[in-house]
């Protein structure tokens, strides 16, 4: 061996980690790193709570109908959540809105049945929706352009935009084109009566 090498094998050699002597410090930090986490998810948690408190003046949300009528459209996939109408950012949480979960869709004469496994199901009558478009985002969830149906319905006194996401996304036009007739449709009846 060169003089070289001996002198590189024997600087490996002398590597070594230096021994954890301060334990007690280690675990201090390791402890409060740990607190710190807690209090993050505890302050979210109550400001998802205070939100809710704040939207308590939204009524309960209606049920399907025993006999709804024959399905016009059905879909399955994904419900981002609900939000004021206009204000994609600021999200309603009050009877089970914010919660995310997987949905079915199911359109039918008498409006919109939203079927949510593991969360509050709710329906909108036909008379409460105002407005089907394809949109980019909702609270908390941004995606391609066209990529999120928005359906915007009355309830008690606020619009409200509800964010729905198909497992097959091309079905997205036909929901927009469907639900929009339906409104125009109902309007139309409204004016002549």
């Amino acid at each position: 061996m060169t003089p070289a090498t001996l002198l590189a094998a024997g600087l490996a050699a002398e590597k070594k980690s230096a021994e954890v002597t301060d334990w007690a410090a280690r675990l201090g930090w390791l402890v409060g790193l740990a607190l710190f986490v807690a209090l993050v998810y505890w302050l979210m948690r109550e400001g998802w709570k205070w939100r809710g408190t704040l939207q308590g003046d939204l009524p309960e949300l209606p049920s399907a109908p025993d006999d709804p009528g024959p399905a016009r459209l059905s879909m399955s996939g994904r419900y981002h959540g609900s939000t004021t109408a206009g204000q994609w950012l600021d999200r309603i949480v009050a009877h089970g809105l914010g919660t995310r979960s997987r949905v079915e869709l199911t359109l039918t004469d008498a409006g919109l049945d939203v079927v949510r496994p593991g969360a509050t199901d709710f329906f909108v009558p036909a008379a409460q929706l105002r407005e089907a478009r394809l949109d980019k985002g909702i609270a908390g969830k941004v995606l391609t352009e066209g990529g999120l149906l928005v359906v915007t319905w009355a309830h008690g006194e606020r619009l409200i935009d509800s964010g729905f996401r198909s497992d097959h996304a091309a079905e997205h036009n036909e929901w927009v084109d469907a639900i929009n007739s339906m409104i125009d449709n109902n309007s139309t009846e409204g004016a002549e009566r």
